[in-house]
């Protein structure tokens, strides 16, 4: 339904005067009326026009508006916020999110290999463990036999990287598996592509917290595909969330178990396709991050 379609909008019946208070002059689309501020216009008609004085007031009230959000959004200073919520940002029984912003403890002192370990040993630290892992569990060094090897012993706990390790072996490494992305055998892109895996964490939230035990949530995106001239599978984006299930071991989070899920997945903007050229450029020459709060 258009807005001239129906009562309130203006009649367009030959030699007939429309009816809406917003009526238009000699098809210029000008305001007939200016209604009082006061009156409500229709739901989806046009507004009267307003002077400077009341933009201004408008653009006044968006500031504060902002700066008051901006000022709830900080840290208390003296970390008792964080204290009380175990240092997530929001508490354990609240389902709204926790904004990813500095809380003044560095949960990440140190790294193994690539991937960054010594998290805070709270709901914090457990969530950017978490988000950690995501980027390296999802990136192309799992399709390389040494690289997933490293991985694996790295972020999960010890009792079960062994099982977990073969369990990888036999999908990376499973008959027609690698041929069906694009890859040769030994994990690698064919002469000319670029093979791109890379997780973005968007956002994570804890789904349960104690000492010993902690289930996480990271909500990311997903590029992945092989970028090149020719290329048959070019590179996608994906959205994914996996809850995982973390233990303190050995002084560290750890990876105990994870389940996945497809999405929450965005509507897709009207932009166009970067070439191949640019993508495989983009992704050698934007590092990726590590994740801490």
């Amino acid at each position: 339904m258009s807005y001239d379609d129906g009562h309130g909008y203006g009649s367009r019946e030959p030699g007939g005067r429309p009816d809406d208070a917003y009526s238009t002059l000699g098809g210029t689309r000008q305001t007939r009326t200016r209604l009082p501020d006061s009156e409500p216009g229709p739901p989806y008609g046009r507004r009267p026009v307003r002077g400077t004085r009341s933009l201004v007031t408008v653009v006044g009230v968006v500031v504060l508006l902002i700066g008051a959000i901006a000022f709830a959004n900080r840290g208390s200073g003296d970390g008792a916020a964080d204290k009380a919520t175990g240092g997530s940002g929001t508490k354990s029984d609240s389902a709204a999110s926790a904004p990813t912003a500095p809380t003044g403890t560095d949960p990440v002192t140190g790294k193994t290999g690539t991937i960054a370990s010594g998290f805070a040993h709270d709901a914090q630290g457990a969530q950017s463990a978490a988000a950690n892992y995501t980027v390296a569990l999802g990136s192309d060094q799992m399709f390389d036999a040494k690289g997933r090897r490293e991985i694996t012993r790295a972020v999960y706990v010890p009792a079960v990287a062994a099982a977990r390790l073969t369990d990888l072996d036999k999908v990376y490494t499973g008959e027609g598996f690698l041929a069906s992305i694009g890859l040769k055998p030994d994990g690698t892109a064919p002469e000319g592509l670029t093979f791109i895996s890379r997780s973005n964490p968007v956002g994570s939230k804890v789904e349960g917290y104690s000492g010993a035990e902690a289930t996480v949530s990271v909500w990311y995106s997903a590029l992945f595909g092989l970028a090149g001239e020719g290329s048959k599978n070019p590179v996608a984006e994906g959205w994914y969330t996996t809850t995982y299930t973390l233990s303190w071991s050995g002084g560290d989070w750890k990876v105990q178990d994870f389940t996945q899920k497809d999405g929450p997945t965005p509507v897709g903007r009207d932009q166009s396709a970067s070439t191949a050229q640019e993508m495989a450029d983009a992704v050698e020459t934007f590092g990726g991050f590590t994740y801490a709060r």
